[in-house]
Order: structure tokens, then C-alpha cells, then sequence
């Protein structure tokens, strides 16, 4: 039995090792509608990943293709090493649950970052601060209940009919944890599948909704991010079309300074 820990999420995210099939535990404080919060599920996988001891570098990506229905309960971690070099590897996960088929399926890049020329093309997004805003009060699913939404822009309306022109897809909002917690790896590619889905945005209702498939590319190493030492940060997001039952999502992840952390993309199902 693990020990708990003094964050949810680290309970939540928490694995035991093995050789090459780790196991871990969904979380009922991060259940979303009918299964595991995404979120958690790939932060899950890259803790696996960031404890192996093969393990050489930061994480540069995570793509995570939700294949089947994950169960409330345990699941196990078929854990690879695809290849590897001098400055990157690359790693292969499956998750499984009671020897069934995978239910998801990941890949992972790894790399060394070594000083180089450096260059933030994008702009920060000008935003009021965090402490100025109030708490999103709307809450469903378990998972909606850990985080702090603050919304910039962009705050959803469920509460209505859908709306008979489609509205913005975008939203800005800072993202921190209920309970504070310092902002690492593993809490960027959480609250990188943070954000509500597009759809419920541009319909302004909910509607039956899956991600397919999610990456997170991190711009950020472990040192970067301990020298940021924040629990928030400042997340944008937007889609560009939905059509026949998929939609597209895009989100940015930013240090209250400045600094651009993480960015993703998604394809999700939806039914309405």
C-alpha cells in the first residue's frame, strides 16, 4: 500500500516501480465524467518515465492516444525504451488494465538541454493578475473540483440552451492548483489537458466528449522551472474547427513572468 503524500495530485500521479510494467491507480479525486481526467492519466505516465532509471534529461514532449475506456482501479505500465543517444531518447508506454487490451497508448521524448541561443518569438498575454480575479464557482466532475480556474476571458456558460450562433472557442485563465502546489513537470502536461472542452465553449452547453489524442511539448526544464518558483500559470486555448464528431484544441502555458513553459494539441470526439 503506498503512503500518502501531502498533495492529492501526488497521490493521484504516484506509481510503483518494476522492471519493465509498472502499476498505478486512478484517483477518485481526479475522476472526470466516465473515466480517469486525462490530465492526471498522462502525468501518471511521465512520472513513470521521469523515475525510470534509465531515464537521461528532461521531458520534451508526451503524445498520449487515449485508445479504450479506463476502469476505475488499477492499471499496469509497459514501459520501453525505443532509442536512445547522446542528446535524446525515446520511450514507448502502454497502459492495461487486467491483462485486456492497451487502453492508452504514449510516446515520450527525453532530452538534454545544453545551453544555446535563445529566442521567445511569441508575446506574453497581457491578463489582469491572478489575486484580482475570483474563483470560477461552476464545478461537475471531481477532477474540476483540484484546480483554481480564474478566468480572463472567455469564462464558460453552460447553464443555458446552446446558443444559436456558435460563440469564441477562446479562453485565458490561470490555472493553479486548490491547494498550492509549486509548478513542475508533472503539474504542466496536468494542466495542459486542463482546460473545458472547445466545444462546450462555442456550443455553450455540454455535450458527450473524449480526448482522442493529446501533446504537450515543454519549453521548460526542471531548473527553469525551479527558478520560475510559481503554483499558477497563466493558460490560453482555442480550436480552429469541429467537424463530424472531432475538434481541434490548442493551449499555451506561461509563468506568471513571462515565460512560455508548455504548449499542446489536442483532437477530441464530441457528439452533438
Amino acid at each position: 500500500m503506498l503512503a500518502k503524500t501531502q498533495h492529492l495530485f501526488d497521490d493521484a500521479t504516484r506509481v510503483i516501480a518494476g522492471d519493465s510494467r509498472w502499476q498505478g491507480r486512478t484517483s477518485d479525486d481526479y475522476w472526470a465524467f466516465v473515466g480517469p481526467f486525462g490530465g492526471a492519466t498522462a502525468a501518471t505516465i511521465l512520472r513513470a518515465l521521469i523515475d525510470h532509471p534509465q531515464r537521461a534529461g528532461d521531458p520534451l514532449s508526451l503524445t498520449v492516444n487515449f485508445c479504450a475506456p479506463i476502469a476505475q482501479g488499477a492499471f499496469d505500465l509497459d514501459v520501453r525504451l525505443v532509442k536512445a543517444n547522446r542528446s535524446t531518447q525515446h520511450w514507448s508506454v502502454e497502459m492495461t488494465q487486467d491483462g485486456a487490451d492497451v487502453a492508452t497508448l504514449a510516446t515520450a521524448v527525453f532530452a538534454e538541454r545544453r545551453p544555446s541561443w535563445s529566442h521567445q518569438q511569441s508575446t506574453f498575454p497581457q491578463a489582469v493578475p491572478f489575486e484580482q480575479i475570483l474563483p470560477y464557482p461552476k464545478v461537475a466532475a471531481p477532477w474540476v473540483k483540484q484546480y483554481d480556474f480564474r478566468f480572463v476571458d472567455g469564462e464558460p456558460d453552460f447553464g443555458g440552451k446552446p446558443q444559436a450562433m456558435p460563440a469564441s472557442a477562446f479562453s485565458k485563465l490561470w490555472i493553479g492548483d486548490r491547494i498550492p502546489r509549486k509548478i513542475d513537470v508533472l503539474s504542466l502536461m496536468s494542466m495542459s489537458d486542463a482546460f473545458f472542452a472547445r466545444v462546450f465553449h462555442a456550443r455553450g452547453e455540454l455535450v458527450p466528449f473524449g480526448t482522442v489524442s493529446l501533446t504537450t511539448y515543454f519549453h521548460a526544464d526542471a531548473a527553469d522551472l525551479a527558478a520560475e518558483d510559481t503554483t499558477r500559470v497563466l493558460a490560453v486555448a482555442d480550436a480552429k474547427i469541429f467537424h463530424k464528431s472531432y475538434g481541434d484544441q490548442t493551449g499555451e502555458l506561461w509563468s506568471p513572468g513571462g515565460r512560455l513553459l508548455a504548449t499542446t494539441t489536442q483532437i477530441g470526439y464530441f457528439k452533438a
